[in-house]
């Protein structure tokens, strides 16, 4: 079973949350995570998902206005992939955005991920782009 925390910007589980992101999402791109970067993700939700106690995925959430909050950073361990975890993230942080008040999620997604999202009701809105050296689109999905 799949157990969702939010955990703590600067705990002993970010240090873990980041280590999965930059195993799974920057290191493939040849990227790092900058001192600064990591700091200016203070504020935002850091989700967390466990499997019998160890993390296998996370997914992040910063508030941009009111109504729009930006999921982002959402990454999978390489031995959980395929199983929901994903999805079940996703789910979560909708819910909370719905209990907070929100009315529009948007993300950037990879052009690999696009599909995975269409999946859960996201939609394209503009033109792709390139962000961390790779094609992304801007999704959204509104909260009812």
């Amino acid at each position: 079973m799949t157990e969702i925390r939010i955990i703590k910007h600067g705990s002993p589980e970010y240090e873990a949350e980041v280590a999965l992101r930059d195993r799974v999402l920057r290191k493939p791109l040849g990227l790092v995570y900058t001192p600064e970067q990591l700091a200016a993700e203070k504020d935002e939700i850091h989700f967390n998902a466990f499997i019998d106690g160890k993390l296998a995925g996370c997914l992040l959430m910063r508030p941009l206005s009111a109504d729009e909050i930006k999921m982002r950073q959402v990454a999978v361990d390489e031995n959980f992939q395929r199983r929901g975890i994903g999805k079940v993230l996703v789910g979560h942080s909708e819910m909370y955005a719905a209990e907070h008040g929100f009315k529009l999620i948007s993300l950037h997604s990879r052009d690999t991920a696009v599909e995975f999202y269409k999946s859960l009701g996201y939609e394209c809105a503009g033109e792709g782009f390139t962000e961390v050296t790779i094609p992304h689109h801007r999704m959204i999905k509104k909260l009812y």
